[in-house]
């Protein structure tokens, strides 16, 4: 295959990885910054090694916050709300088993029921077990959209440093 074409077949790799990024901000199962990582090291090994090195260190900088937002916000809202270190164990369980089990929709209904079985078994107050898995899901969509924000801020970078 000509150099050109084998372009436009990395390109397709690298769109891909970037679309299954974002898919995997609602499925905790896939790896989204590593596939967005492993989209700009397509480009710098296999299209054109372009990226300064400055485009590093900041993609360094926002994949710690990628990080650090799942668990700030979770230990956050957890304790915000009354909730247990068991509980925070409990959403996460029901985060990864919750779409095998029930499609979609098992990312706030399996985290939810979790956190009220495990609070329920803590306390004997239902409200209070319901008020903590409420907690719950607003970490999860907090820092599912802090995610989903700091990952086009990436990508867009990304295809404006290369693309323009």
């Amino acid at each position: 295959m000509e150099s050109a074409a084998w372009d436009i077949v990395w390109w397709l790799v690298i769109i891909s990885l970037f679309v299954l990024s974002i898919a995997g901000l609602m499925y905790p199962v896939i790896p989204s910054i590593l596939l967005v990582w492993a989209g700009f090291a397509i480009y710098q090994f296999a299209v054109a090694p372009a990226l300064p090195t400055s485009f590093w260190v900041v993609m360094a900088v926002f994949t710690l916050l990628v990080f650090a937002a799942d668990y700030v916000s979770n230990l956050y809202f957890v304790r915000k709300y009354g909730g247990s270190r068991v509980s925070q164990w409990a959403a996460v369980g029901g985060l990864i088993v919750g779409p095998f089990l029930m499609g979609p929709v098992g990312l706030i209904v399996a985290p939810f029921l979790a956190v009220t079985l495990v609070e329920l078994t803590r306390q004997q107050d239902p409200g209070q077990a319901v008020r903590v898995a409420v907690g719950t899901l607003l970490g999860f969509v907090s820092s599912t959209l802090f995610k989903l924000v700091v990952q086009l801020i990436m990508i867009g970078w990304f295809l404006w440093l290369v693309l323009v």
